[in-house]
């Protein structure tokens, strides 16, 4: 029954935002800030996570492969799928949820405690959309495209573990990125990416926002908002993988 409850006061919290709205100057400033702390401050982890990604990726290929009935190729074959299916979208949005989710429901829950929120309805400012709507717009905006520099760094750093290791040479890595290729991946990870930026910003954003208590409770949210953003990743990506890939 608390479930339910939460789930329809999250409904009620999305529609909230579009009620009493800003102007538009007003958004697309807070919002080119919000891009800077959730896009701009995440490069950085993103590409070391996928570039090792990669890298561990290729070297266990390798390391299964055993037969030599198996061409070499196959090798950045299965690199390039689990990359750019599961590990570039899926794998970077739990480490997202992480970095950014975390920071999105502590700055929230200080804001709440310290009764800045409040000072903001007092004056009339619809708090929700002011504070909130931008953070959903950057996520929106940031995370694909770092979803597609991870795929990128993540091929890269296999193809680099792979040839500097012996496993796989140059042209058979390449072969492999190209052999029977699907365009319709790439479109199922950028849905992905959208889908996952929605629900870290989103649930974060609630978490931060109702916060209630002390500082001992805007710890308390800022966990709850990662791990519950990890749960509906999960779940998301099971049901986009059952609803797409039939």
């Amino acid at each position: 029954m608390a479930m339910i409850k939460n789930l329809g006061k999250y409904f009620i919290f999305i529609g909230s935002m579009f009620v009493k709205m800003e102007r538009f100057k007003t958004y697309f400033r807070l919002t080119i800030d919000e891009c800077m702390g959730v896009g701009i401050n995440s490069i950085a982890l993103v590409a070391i996570v996928s570039t090792f990604m990669g890298a561990v990726t290729t070297i266990q290929t390798a390391f299964n492969l055993v037969s030599p009935l198996i061409p070499r190729f196959v090798i950045s074959q299965v690199v390039r799928e689990m990359t750019v299916l599961e590990l570039a979208p899926t794998i970077i949005a739990v480490v997202f949820a992480g970095k950014v989710g975390s920071s999105i429901a502590s700055g929230l829950g200080t804001m709440r405690i310290s009764e800045q929120i409040d000072a903001l309805e007092v004056m009339g400012i619809n708090s929700a959309s002011y504070l909130v709507l931008p953070k959903i717009i950057a996520t929106l905006l940031m995370y694909p495209l770092l979803v597609i520099l991870a795929g990128l760094l993540s091929l890269i750093g296999g193809y680099f573990a792979g040839v500097f290791s012996g496993v796989i040479s140059p042209y058979e890595y390449n072969y492999g990125l190209q052999f029977e290729f699907n365009p319709f991946v790439v479109k199922f990870a950028l849905i992905k990416s959208i889908v996952f930026a929605f629900l870290v910003s989103t649930i974060s954003s609630f978490k931060g926002y109702y916060t209630k208590g002390g500082a001992l409770e805007v710890g308390i949210a800022s966990t709850k908002a990662v791990t519950e953003s990890v749960i509906a990743i999960l779940l998301a990506d099971y049901l986009l993988a059952f609803l797409l890939l039939k």
